[in-house]
């Protein structure tokens, strides 16, 4: 019997000694898993095509965003998607109160669902809108460039332009891809951040794998570029 109970012992022991250096591994893995130099030095992604204005006119205060004009670069389900997301994201900017074109509406006024930042403009177009809706500013957002499987691409360009005086405040006109190593840095390093609260070391692919997540990004960065008040 007391024979059978060292036995026992021995392997409960050997065991839990396998068991700890799994777990020893498996943390030393992770540990090795998370980290990445080039998310802490970068390269990181910066925008360039962009020009805008010192800050926000005082009197812009709210701007309306129009439906995304996808130029047929995706199917229709997908460009109503597009105007849910950036709606998101430009108001996670809270650089002024945003209100939305719903695409109905768009039809019914305009006689189209979506309306180019570079198409000749229906006339009194911005007249229209702006005594609807109360705003101040249009912002015009065109899908340029897109692609949802890996590695995934995406091009807007935008512009904010008054209703008073009819300027552009601001205008970007950029593409993200996931191919640029700069971009990779970004959207892993805001992923991480995001999702964890905690230093960016995540080297996981998640962060380029959902296409939603990759678009929240790259209207996120878009955004950014804004001028502030």
């Amino acid at each position: 019997m007391s024979r059978v109970r060292s036995v026992a012992h021995f392997l409960l022991g050997a065991a839990g000694a396998a068991l700890a250096l799994g777990l020893g591994a498996g943390c030393a893995a992770h540990q090795q898993h998370l980290w990445d130099p080039a998310l802490q030095t970068g390269p990181f992604y910066a925008p360039i095509n962009v020009h805008a204005e010192p800050a926000l006119p005082g009197d812009l205060r709210r701007v309306l965003l129009l439906p995304v004009c996808a130029g047929g670069l995706t199917t229709p389900e997908h460009a109503a998607n597009l105007d849910g997301l950036l709606f998101e994201a430009l108001q996670r900017q809270q650089r002024f109160e945003t209100v939305r074109l719903e695409r109905d509406e768009c039809k019914r006024l305009f006689g189209a669902t979506e309306i180019a930042s570079v198409a000749a403009l229906p006339h009194g177009l911005l007249t229209e809108l702006a005594a609807r809706h109360a705003v101040d500013a249009v912002l015009f957002v065109d899908l340029t460039a897109v692609q949802t499987y890996q590695p995934q691409r995406l091009g807007f360009r935008a512009k904010l332009a008054t209703v008073r005086d009819v300027r552009l405040v601001w205008s970007f006109d950029e593409t993200l891809s996931a191919t640029d190593a700069a971009v990779r840095n970004s959207a892993r390093r805001r992923y991480y951040t995001q999702e964890h609260g905690r230093q960016p070391f995540d080297l996981s692919p998640a962060a380029l794998q959902s296409p939603g997540w990759f678009t929240a990004f790259a209207a996120d960065e878009m955004f950014r570029t804004l001028p502030r008040r």
